[in-house]
């Protein structure tokens, strides 16, 4: 549906150093209003003065885009963190079970500890965002096919411990999970990739640049992703998970987990939705719904404008350059190279 939006990722990956400053000054013209970062850099941003400094960091990127930080849950989190940090402005922790994604080799093994930090959340109203999955484990049966469902009973345990505490189980990929967040309280949501919503397991066995954590599932899942949004259902909205990595770290033997999406959010976007007839929900899906959840008001933003989403149609380029930390050139590969999109945004 042609015409101007402004849209929000409730979830990206903008890294640090080079690859930051190579990737975040395109959103500065693609429509972002708002976006949640995540905190798996190296190191973890684990306080309130790093999130600070990296939301500095990100902001003389892209002035206009209000980017909305996370703390890393880890054995350092306190109580008073938390209070500290919501002060400062910082909107949410997230939590990465151990060794299941990119840089998450700090992450959590079991959530009882972190109960004192639940409960400091709930009463400062943060938001705990949840990397959806248990570490493989093949004497369990558990592989990456099945850990998002083996993960649903510990997000219904904690909607059961802390009923007020703002929720949000990231990059859903199963009809098990839509069916779990569905029937939880107020305070649970879910979001959504636009990957997601058209990928299978055979659009990524073999398909290193579709390869991303959590691994997109059967026709079944991707029918439920697709079914909730038309269905126009209020906690469940955008969140990308936009994830570049230099070509050569995608294209090797054991390659990194994520899909680029960045520059070109909107678009990606429309022409999913079009694709299964709910184009309609492209402002409530990416932007409203979202925003109601993280309680964001037009005032809170930076002052990003919309850009106009056209049906016309759009070659998503083949490879991004970029020069590294070590002044060597390199390449992202973005998500559907050298594909000819329905629809483009002009600025």
């Amino acid at each position: 549906m042609a015409g101007k939006y402004l849209i929000h990722d409730l979830h990206i990956h903008l890294r640090q150093g080079a690859l930051m400053r190579a990737v975040t000054p395109a959103l500065n013209k693609a429509g972002i209003g708002a976006a949640f970062v995540m905190p798996n850099l190296k190191p973890p941003v684990t306080t309130t003065e790093m999130a600070i400094d990296y939301r500095s960091q990100l902001q003389k990127l892209a002035p206009n885009v209000t980017f909305l930080m996370s703390l890393y849950l880890s054995p350092s989190l306190t109580p008073d963190e938390i209070r500290k940090a919501k002060k400062a402005g910082v909107v949410g922790v997230k939590s990465y079970p151990r060794g299941v994604t990119t840089n998450s080799e700090g992450g959590i093994e079991s959530y009882s500890v972190y109960y004192d930090v639940f409960r400091a959340m709930e009463e400062e109203d943060m938001v705990l965002n949840l990397h959806g999955e248990v570490p493989s484990d093949h004497d369990n049966d558990i592989c990456v096919l099945n850990a998002e469902e083996r993960f649903l009973t510990h997000l219904k345990q904690l909607h059961k411990d802390f009923p007020k505490l703002r929720i949000v189980l990231e990059h859903a990929t199963t009809k098990a999970a839509v069916e779990v967040v569905k029937s939880l309280g107020p305070s649970v949501a879910c979001s959504i990739t636009i990957h997601h919503l058209e990928l299978v397991v055979d659009d990524w066995a073999g398909k290193v640049h579709n390869y991303c954590k959590p691994v997109a599932k059967y026709p079944h899942d991707r029918k439920a992703l697709q079914e909730i949004v038309k269905e126009g259902h209020p906690r469940f909205f955008l969140g990308t998970d936009s994830a570049p990595h230099p070509r050569h770290s995608k294209e090797t033997s054991c390659c990194a987990a994520g899909v680029y999406t960045g520059p070109y959010i909107l678009a990606y976007l429309a022409n999913a939705l079009a694709s299964f007839g709910a184009i309609d929900r492209l402002d409530q899906f990416g932007r409203e719904f979202g925003a109601k959840f993280y309680k964001l008001s037009d005032s809170d933003l930076k002052g990003a404008e919309s850009v106009q989403l056209v049906e016309e149609g759009f070659k998503v380029p083949e490879v991004l350059k970029f020069t590294d930390d070590e002044g060597i050139e390199r390449e992202i590969v973005p998500y559907r190279a050298g594909e000819t999109l329905k629809f483009s945004v002009k600025a």
